[in-house]
């Protein structure tokens, strides 16, 4: 039987249940990634972490949001992140996007405009003045961005009085009162992975493609010659260097002998050490844990990798699409 023919044929019962466990996963994706904050009502700012003991800390997430609250009319680099968090420009630069859904220039730029929009709203006389406050050397950067942010002129929305329909950006809450019930990560040396699958970027603040990327990808789940295991994985890759849009991965792992359709990417995940973090609960709630985890390695004086394709997402094969839940584990390559 042919390689397609059997892509064709092969339909384990296993297999496709591991499918639509993972379109259901996306759910998740698609709100760490187009910003769903009030849909789920969870912030990473503090966590509960069972270790020897239990602890509180703060987030690197929220001292991030502190700076970027408290300094956000004012120019603010990563390098400024850099000095407050103690973690590297590759690491926070993945990490914020993951737990807020927006990158962190978007989320700067969002919070600015959203701002100059009450300005505006309230009839501030000079709409320069409004723009060189966010940030923008001219006005037509200004109406350029304002238009992108909100489908609405300045020169419109000033007229109207009005911020009825503005879908403004208020400051992502650094504080939480649910904690998350996270155990102590399983530590594990890989060699170099091998995975295939279907590569596409999407925009931090609108991944409305990602869960087509994981419908395109599940008639390969089961069928792939060579896979390894029976989980799949959702690998974030390289964000752009404006941080506005990122790489993302639907994958299985497999030999390095496996005969692959021209259509899947491969990529090449380097030999690291890994953190392996067990989600509880359903993915609504996962990037909660993504945030206590990072916290939880901080803590711990763990520092996270830098390395392309160093963080995972596995859904295994016990993952219930019903629920949500069960099977679902978050990978952090580490340093040496």
């Amino acid at each position: 039987m042919s390689y397609r023919s059997g892509l064709r044929r092969r339909k384990s019962s296993q297999s496709m249940s591991v499918g639509r466990g993972i379109s259901s996963a996306v759910d998740y994706r698609l709100s760490i990634v187009e910003g769903i904050q009030d849909q789920m009502a969870v912030s990473p700012s503090w966590h509960t972490v069972p270790a020897s003991g239990e602890f509180r800390s703060v987030s690197l997430v929220a001292k991030m949001l502190w700076v970027l609250e408290s300094r956000f009319r004012e120019p603010v680099s990563l390098d400024d992140l850099v000095e407050v968090t103690g973690k590297s420009p590759t690491y926070l630069s993945r990490l914020f996007p993951m737990v807020t859904g927006y990158s962190i220039t978007g989320y700067l730029r969002a919070r600015r405009l959203t701002e100059a929009a009450r300005a505006l709203a309230a009839g501030a006389p000079d709409i320069l003045a409004v723009a060189l406050d966010a940030g923008y050397g001219s006005h037509e950067a200004f109406t350029r961005a304002f238009r992108n942010q909100f489908g609405i002129t300045p020169e419109l929305l000033r007229r109207r009085r009005s911020l009825d329909d503005i879908a403004l950006v208020e400051p992502y809450p650094m504080t939480t009162d649910i904690n998350v019930n996270l155990t102590p990560p399983v530590f594990e040396n890989r060699q170099s992975m091998r995975f295939a699958g279907i590569s596409q970027r999407h925009q931090m603040s609108h991944g409305a493609g990602i869960p087509a990327q994981w419908q395109q990808f599940q008639p390969y789940l089961g069928n792939v010659d060579g896979a390894l295991g029976k989980a799949a994985f959702g690998i974030v890759g390289d964000a752009e260097t404006n941080g506005e849009d990122f790489e993302y991965i639907t994958a299985v792992e497999v030999r390095p002998d496996a005969d692959l359709p021209p259509e899947l990417t491969v990529i090449a995940v380097p030999a690291l050490r890994w953190a392996r973090f067990t989600h509880s609960g359903d993915v609504t709630s996962l990037r909660a844990t993504i945030g206590a985890a990072s916290d939880w390695l901080a803590e711990a004086g763990y520092e996270a990798s830098g390395a392309p394709y160093s963080f995972l997402e596995y859904y295994g094969p016990a993952f219930d699409a019903q629920s949500g839940a069960g099977d679902v584990e978050v990978w952090f390559g580490l340093k040496d």
